[in-house]
């Protein structure tokens, strides 16, 4: 016989566990603040956040445009963050803190970013989703869109979660 296997889909995260994530991602991953990340929404295979343009962020002064590598250090960011809360709500029977103590071995494997259109605005939103989660590598894909949802850039990244 074998085991039904968990649909993440289903669990919700926890205020005890989305605060600490959120402490984490804003706070403690201090490259986060660099960036500007702000968490939005927070489920068990989602998540999304958003950026707000400030001169540091830019790449093209004469357009205002973000820079390539802020876009693709949040995007990857994101990715992380998907990870986390798919990690959170696969292991949502044990205690908040030691759910958060499973990111220790959390890491880039690859990433791939298509830059769409310029990114030019006052506010950029980013969304990032698990794709499949392993027990080792997790699979995410994620989106950096304009205020008004435009896509401007998606892009796409493996992680080690174990």
């Amino acid at each position: 016989m074998s085991a039904k296997k968990l649909d993440l889909s289903t669990i919700a995260l926890d205020a005890a566990f989305q605060a600490g994530v959120r402490d984490i991602f804003e706070h403690k991953i201090v490259f986060n603040q660099t960036l500007g990340l702000k968490v939005d929404e927070m489920h068990a295979l989602q998540c999304q956040s958003h950026i707000a343009m400030r001169p540091e962020l830019v790449g093209h002064f004469a357009y205002n445009r973000v820079h390539g590598g802020v876009i693709s250090a949040a995007l990857d960011a994101m990715g992380g963050l998907a990870c986390m809360c798919a990690i959170g709500a696969q292991h949502h029977e044990e205690p908040a803190l030691d759910r958060l103590k499973r990111f220790a071995k959390l890491g880039t494997i690859d990433l791939r970013v298509d830059y769409l259109r310029p990114a030019i605005g006052e506010k950029f939103i980013l969304k990032a989703e698990v794709l499949r989660l392993g027990s080792r590598v997790a699979t995410t894909r994620m989106e950096f869109c304009a205020e008004d949802g435009t896509l401007l850039s998606a892009g796409a990244a493996a992680y080690i979660v174990s």
